[in-house]
């Protein structure tokens, strides 16, 4: 059931169980260190990171997405020059694996923050 604002163009909020279950809700997330040993320190429906090498990451799920056709954003910081991005870049319905670049002229980095989210019907 949801909740209606009458207005103008009413505003509709979804309960509390489709904000768990449905599209709008967020079905996995990570805050990481991406540095030294990689380790989590905060997340949701995210089992594991494996260490691919230099700046590439693999983010494993605890539940799988229902298939590999899911929104995600990727970001990190905390490398020297602090400018860079974060390219989510193979899904799977079980991973997502991201690389994390540096500035213009450098590549793969291993920032000390790495976050991932994840949207999924």
């Amino acid at each position: 059931m949801s909740t209606t604002i009458s207005g103008t163009n009413g505003v509709t909020f979804p309960d509390s169980t489709s904000m768990q279950t449905g599209q709008q809700a967020c079905k996995a997330w990570v805050n990481f260190n991406g540095t030294g040993t990689v380790a989590i320190r905060e997340s949701y429906n995210v089992s594991s990171i494996t260490d691919n090498g230099t700046g590439s990451y693999t983010v494993n799920y605890t539940t799988p997405m229902a298939d590999a056709t899911y929104a995600y954003t990727a970001n990190h910081t905390g490398y020297a020059g602090n400018i860079g991005w974060t390219f989510p870049y193979t899904s799977s319905a079980s991973s997502l694996n991201v690389l994390t670049f540096g500035d213009v002229g450098s590549y793969n980095v291993d920032p000390t923050a790495v976050t991932v989210t994840v949207f999924s019907n």
